[in-house]
């Protein structure tokens, strides 16, 4: 198309009355708050659903990651799916897709039946999040800009962590499937919202070819390599034909797909951008700040539920002060935007964000209680939005107007798979250094150790005053003790990860004087 046309559609719209700026704001900010909540509503019920459907765990657990899968496919190509379709089209497909797809879930009769709708939701929802904002930013004039984003980050933020409270609330008082069903009357109201009130579609690229070969390339890359990193722990890594043929396609895929993006007129996703120094660099330090805010953060609940024992519900209002902490800073980093350098925001949050990675380190024992984690994770919420925002703005502000849709795509993928490569690896340590940990417990309280024969000792005597006889007192002493070994295991293995995530944060700061400043720049139109 020509650039007038594409000038023309990225144009800010003539100022519409108030209230139909705020309908529009609703209706996208529920488009968004679906997909980000179904991300983590699932994982508390996969118990009841393995029950329902006849599946192991193992099986049951590809509902959760169909769903990642589908996501990471559809991010790099919505910029592309925006311009051929138009923004107003595509993001009402997404809201119909999604809200379909979440009835089949809810009726589905069979893991095979369920999983396929899961495909379907993630590919819709990956589109609701992608073009939610990029509305937003034609709707809104600049001066109102810092409330629209405020409202839209306060969704976006508090979903991760009321979808498990909300989940184990639903699965227990009802059952698995209106995790699904509670979808239908959001969606529907969320759709007929953007068919009445979102702008006409200025300009598509109509008559472009379309680039089938690089879309299969890209799901053979991209679906290859993720579904590697959430299926690579349970599968033992490259002991499994799975991960050793995920891996195959994803080195070949990706290498065919760069390939043929860099040669082809019209590719589905334009790698050129890659060019600018800002985008580079930031894509970098997106996938460690995913690391750090996904990869780390997954350890808390984990931690929380088996460790601490507590219930689905009790971690999610665990995780709500961070949430809420996130929420209150949006709205104080949209007035500082343009007064404060970007670059210096980030380090900043950065060195917070590490100081609480070594903080919750120091407090994860088996004693720790839900009081122990509400300051850091009130202090990791601010920190983690005084990383978002100022980094987009860093990366995306030095980039033309003309690459800003193209570049957010990969931005936002980079982000994304940052967070399920940390997930990926820390899992992975987070095995080896338990079994580390365990084996070097085990060697210093072996039979030369006065200490753990002292406690052994104590533990039979107890049960032996108790009614028990000696040879039973012993061998339950002894497997009380070995269970306490485990447990303190599994406490130093959490906190070496944390470790871990705080270093790589500091090592990858430098990439900060490669941004821009941030000063000036307006929030790109498809960055989330």
């Amino acid at each position: 198309m020509s650039n007038a046309a594409e000038t023309k559609s990225s144009s800010v719209l003539a100022p519409d009355p108030s209230w139909r700026k705020w309908a529009i704001l609703v209706a996208a900010s529920l488009g968004a708050l679906l997909e980000v909540i179904d991300t983590s509503i699932v994982n508390v019920a996969l118990t009841d659903m393995q029950a329902s459907l006849g599946a192991t765990l193992s099986e049951v657990g590809w509902v959760v990651t169909i769903y990642a899968i589908a996501n990471v496919i559809i991010l790099p190509l919505t910029a592309w799916l925006g311009d051929r379709f138009g923004k107003k089209t595509y993001f009402i497909f997404s809201m119909v897709a999604f809200t379909a797809a979440s009835m089949l879930c809810g009726v589905a009769t069979s893991l095979p039946v369920l999983i396929f709708a899961r495909l379907l939701q993630g590919l819709g929802g990956g589109g609701l999040l992608a073009k939610a904002q990029a509305i937003l930013f034609e709707t809104f004039p600049p001066a109102q800009q810092p409330m629209a984003q405020a409202v839209f980050g306060i969704c976006v933020i508090a979903g991760p962590a009321i979808g498990p409270t909300l989940g184990g609330y639903i699965v227990t008082a009802l059952d698995w499937r209106w995790i699904f069903f509670i979808n239908l009357p959001v969606g529907i109201a969320a759709t007929m919202m953007a068919i009445a009130f979102l702008h006409e579609d200025k300009a598509k690229t109509v008559g472009q070819p379309v680039d089938w070969l690089g879309i299969l390339l890209l799901v053979i890359a991209v679906g290859g390599l993720q579904t590697m990193l959430e299926e690579g722990n349970q599968e033992d890594w490259f002991a499994s034909r799975l991960i050793i043929g995920c891996a195959l396609c994803a080195a070949l895929g990706l290498g065919f797909f760069v390939w043929r993006q860099l040669v082809i007129e019209f590719p589905c996703v334009d790698l050129r951008v890659l060019r600018h120094r800002s985008l580079a660099a930031g894509g970098v330090l997106s996938m460690v700040v995913g690391m750090g805010l996904y990869g780390a953060m997954f350890a808390v609940p984990i931690f929380a539920q088996s460790i601490l024992h507590f219930t689905a519900e009790q971690t999610g209002m665990m995780l709500l002060p961070g949430a809420l902490a996130s929420a209150f800073m949006f709205p104080l980093l949209g007035r500082l935007n343009g007064r404060i350098d970007a670059r210096v925001l980030i380090v900043i949050g950065s060195l917070i964000l590490c100081g609480t990675m070594f903080w919750m380190r120091g407090i994860m024992t088996p004693q720790t209680g839900a009081d122990d984690f509400f300051w850091p994770m009130i202090v990791r919420g601010a920190a983690s939005v005084s990383i978002y925002l100022p980094l987009t703005l860093a990366t995306l502000g030095p980039i033309p107007r003309q690459d800003i849709s193209k570049a957010s795509g990969i931005y936002s993928l980079l982000r994304q798979m940052g967070g399920s490569v940390g997930i990926a690896v820390l899992t992975m340590l987070l095995t080896d250094r338990n079994a580390f940990h365990r084996a070097v417990l085990v060697e210093k309280l072996g039979m030369t150790s006065a200490l753990a024969q002292g406690r052994l000792a104590a533990l039979t005597a107890g049960m032996v005053a108790k009614g028990a006889d000696l040879v039973s007192a012993g061998q339950r002493a002894r497997a009380l003790l070995d269970g306490s070994v485990s447990i303190q295991a599994v406490v130093l293995s959490f906190g070496d990860i944390f470790y871990l995530v705080g270093f790589t944060i500091i090592a990858t700061l430098p990439l900060v004087f490669l941004l821009g400043s941030g000063r000036g720049a307006k929030p790109p139109a498809d960055a989330h």
